[in-house]
């Protein structure tokens, strides 16, 4: 029997993922990986789209596995702070939430076979990194059912993306002549009320819930002695920043209320707190970047025919103020770069994926060094540079870094690593380890940025770099304002002084508001 496709998400955004087909059956599973929220879901208005168009109910799987890469209490309690919110806003819509938390490494293998049997059609998350495009292809080999994968990721569909783009600058170009189309497809802010009832709540067949139970009220609600239960790595504790869509969404109204009107101007300043601080909720699927794009164009009182005409990847082109411009360059520009980048090429990640240049310029200054420290001692931010040991304690301790420290911090891994492919290791060792945003094609791309990706070649040649850009933390504390953020994260012996890090202005810590 042949099913007629639903109308909404945009075809580009739709990948089927094995040649099953669509049968007659219980229910249509939502398997919930990475878009992890209950509106502004391109992958959830695509399984209630086929909900709606076989009459059937809908079961959304949201599973969180123990045995991930990195995998600690640390992200475990972000995504589970947003499952509690989910189990609300889909128990209030009228769809079956069945949130899974594996109680040992494996357990939960076979549970989403078990739900799929019983499927008319799986629906999942695209989502081009990590071992998630692996999980699923493994899947959709295993199932006798469709499975589609459905692009939530940015503004511009990854299908769309003609190629795996090696500057901002090719990208951007692209972006000019290509994105407006995309905008006026957004997704629905509340798919769950706006399209309609649904078919009576689906059933989850008791065999499956008691093999594979769900997530206890406690573990959801923030209970530490359940958390502690769990085999993760209990050492990357909990953070006070918190996961979910309601954290997310204040998170960004602050942004946009205080922060947007001075973004370009206040952003690498660390002492400021000019940034939006939202990659963490990006990264986990609890805010998207429609909605964000929505909120600050909203804010500007913008519409697409604000954009102007340029076409020669230079910035400042969407017409908003420079401010949001900036802003949504980076939002758009630099993180959809990534995106684009890793969904085609998988080996992203990889040190050979670097430019031939970079690689090569890499390789020619490699026995040039220096003073060298091991993972270990980095990890434990015990270097001679105190500037980089303040980034890397507020990585281990609050699950970030600033922006423009970020970049920094990589470049000084790359000094004082035994090599280039050993730095990019340990790059992705720290920041996957620590970061709510790692694990994430945005942060691939700022880490091999650098090392040349995404770049041009400097010069003069210099030691350990080459041509690749180079940074030093004396540079970067004359143009910065440090003071409090190294009061913060690296208190300082009276007798230790870093070269220009003067305390900020009055007048700038009052536009912090």
């Amino acid at each position: 029997m042949t099913w007629t496709e639903p109308d909404g998400v945009p075809a580009l955004r739709v990948r089927a993922c094995n040649a099953a087909p669509v049968r007659r059956a219980r229910h249509v599973l939502y398997w919930m990986i990475a878009a992890r929220r209950s509106g502004w879901n391109f992958g959830l208005e695509r399984a209630l789209g086929w909900a709606r168009a076989l009459e059937r109910p809908l079961l959304v799987l949201e599973p969180l596995r123990a045995g991930y890469p990195w995998a600690s209490a640390r992200f475990h309690r972000f995504v589970l702070d947003g499952m509690a919110e989910n189990e609300r806003a889909f128990a209030a819509g009228g769809a079956t939430y069945y949130p899974y938390v594996e109680p040992e490494v494996g357990q939960g293998r076979g549970l989403l076979a078990a739900l799929a049997e019983d499927a008319c059609v799986v629906v999942t998350d695209d989502f081009p990194c990590f071992f998630l495009p692996r999980m699923v292809a493994a899947a959709a080999r295993a199932l006798s059912v469709r499975v589609e994968a459905v692009d939530s990721n940015g503004l511009a569909p990854l299908a769309a993306h003609p190629q795996a783009f090696g500057t901002a600058h090719a990208f951007r170009r692209w972006l000019q002549r290509e994105l407006v189309p995309h905008l006026g497809a957004a997704p629905l802010p509340e798919p769950l009320g706006a399209l309609g009832p649904l078919a009576a709540p689906a059933e989850v067949p008791r065999e499956v819930e008691r093999r594979w139970p769900r997530a206890a009220s406690a573990l959801l609600s923030g209970d530490a002695g359940a958390l502690a239960r769990l085999p993760v790595d209990h050492g990357v504790g909990v953070v006070s920043t918190r996961g979910g869509r309601a954290a997310g969404a204040r998170a960004l109204e602050r942004f946009v209320a205080v922060r947007l009107a001075h973004y370009d101007e206040l952003r690498n300043h660390p002492d400021e707190e000019a940034t939006s601080g939202l990659s963490p909720w990006l990264h986990f699927g609890h805010v998207s970047a429609h909605e964000v794009f929505a909120a600050v164009t909203a804010a500007e009182g913008w519409t697409p025919a604000h954009v102007t005409a340029r076409r020669d990847g230079g910035r400042g082109w969407l017409g908003l103020s420079p401010a949001a411009e900036a802003f949504v360059d980076q939002l758009v520009t630099w993180r959809e770069l990534g995106h684009g980048f890793a969904a085609r090429r998988p080996d992203h990640a990889d040190y050979e994926a670097l430019p031939d240049w970079a690689r090569a310029t890499l390789e020619a200054h490699a026995r040039t060094r220096g003073e060298t420290y091991s993972l270990e001692r980095l990890e434990r931010a015990e270097t001679g540079d105190e500037l980089w040991n303040a980034a890397q304690n507020e990585l281990r301790s609050e699950g970030r870094l600033h922006n423009y420290l970020r970049m920094l911090w990589g470049k000084k891994i790359l000094e004082w690593s035994p090599s280039p492919r050993e730095a990019l290791a340990r790059m992705i060792h720290l920041n996957d380890k620590y970061a709510l945003d790692g694990r994430d094609p945005n942060s691939y791309c700022g880490i091999t940025w650098c090392l040349g990706r995404f770049d041009r070649p400097w010069g003069p040649k210099r030691a350990v770099f080459g041509t690749v850009r180079y940074m030093s933390s004396e540079n970067t504390a004359r143009k910065l304002r440090l003071a409090q953020y190294l009061e913060r994260h690296a208190p300082r012996r009276p007798e230790v002084e870093l070269p220009g890090a003067a305390p900020a202005p009055a007048r700038q810590r009052r536009r912090r508001g």
